[in-house]
């Protein structure tokens, strides 16, 4: 035989890598009881064994969309200043915002809210539109501000 030293023995699966070992056992002998699972993905929280939990406690409100908000706002604006005539502006962009903003909702899957924000935004926006150049073509055509009551003047 020869005198060489036997082979090193191959290295472990895993890179190498040894984990450690398990922590010892409590004192008392008792085994300790498994960590509580993760929350699921989906938002919900069981309640704490024998606790009481409020009445929808536990589940995530989708998030309102921010330009459904916006576009509530403008169209509310619109309305308001349609008298200036602003609603020819501010009522084309509140429609626009409610209508992406109705989009974005519907394509997210229930995890942002506000439809019900961008609709009114969207309708008050046309309505103030309507309601300004209404008022604009009343101005022009001189019914609201008309100084004479049919005689000419002298």
């Amino acid at each position: 035989m020869s005198d060489l030293p036997p082979p090193p023995p191959p290295p472990p699966p895993g890179g190498g890598y040894t984990p450690p070992p398990p922590p010892p056992p409590p004192p008392g002998g008792g085994a300790m009881p498994p960590p509580p699972p993760p929350p699921p993905s989906g938002g919900y929280v069981p309640p704490p064994p024998g606790g009481y939990a409020a009445p929808g406690a536990g589940y995530a409100a989708p998030r309102t969309d921010g330009l459904a908000i916006a576009s509530l706002i403008i169209g509310i604006l619109s309305l308001v200043c349609a008298v200036a005539c602003l609603g020819v502006i501010l009522g084309p962009t509140a429609a626009i915002m409610g209508f992406i903003s109705r989009q974005r909702i519907a394509s997210s899957g229930g995890t942002v809210g506000g439809g019900t924000l961008a609709t009114v935004g969207l309708v008050l926006g046309i309505i103030g539109f309507i309601a300004s150049v209404g008022w604009f073509f009343l101005l022009i055509s001189g019914v609201i501000t008309s100084s004479s009551n049919g005689a000419p003047s002298p």
